[in-house]
């Protein structure tokens, strides 16, 4: 069986037979699975009138279970602090979340769960975890875990790692 990305790597050893494309392999199924797994988990979202991001914000609120505040939100949610303080002015204005300077450090900007957003987001977690599980029906339990191995070895050597 093959992929959308044999095409291109069979067209290089064509024009250039000596040049190892393994990597490009590797590189060009990573890059299309995220495009085709993104566009699957947004069409989830679509469904229920939500932007992935909006699901992505308020799901790390509920996780948190508490108020947090914004550099925390913004690692929590793999995002800039311009493009979250987008994010939240959006949610602010749906009623989904709050912003509120604390009171002891007015520079120090929380945000909170409101409890629409705290219904949206725990109703949506169930389905959405559902989803991409049936994204990832292709692979078997253990190859997933084994995949979920490999990725997170693959970006810890590229420098992605979690807090400590």
């Amino acid at each position: 069986m093959n992929d959308a990305v044999d095409k291109i790597l069979d067209q290089w050893s064509a024009v250039r037979p000596g040049l190892d494309v393994s990597a490009m392999g590797v590189v060009g199924r990573i890059s299309r699975a995220s495009r085709l797994l993104e566009r699957g988990v947004k069409a989830y979202f679509d469904e229920h009138g939500v932007e992935p991001w909006e699901f992505d914000v308020l799901a790390a609120l509920l996780r948190a279970e508490r108020t947090l505040c914004m550099s925390d939100l913004a690692a929590a949610t793999m995002v800039s602090s311009a493009a979250l303080t987008n994010r939240i002015d959006r949610l602010v204005t749906k009623g989904l979340v709050t912003r509120a300077a604390a009171e002891d450090n007015r520079r120090l900007v929380l945000v909170t769960l409101t409890e629409a957003g705290r219904r949206l987001a725990g109703g949506l977690l169930e389905g959405h975890v559902a989803n991409e599980r049936r994204l990832l029906d292709g692979l078997a339990p253990a190859e997933q875990a084994e995949f979920a191995a490999l990725l997170r070895k693959l970006l810890c050597s590229l420098g992605d790692t979690g807090p400590s």
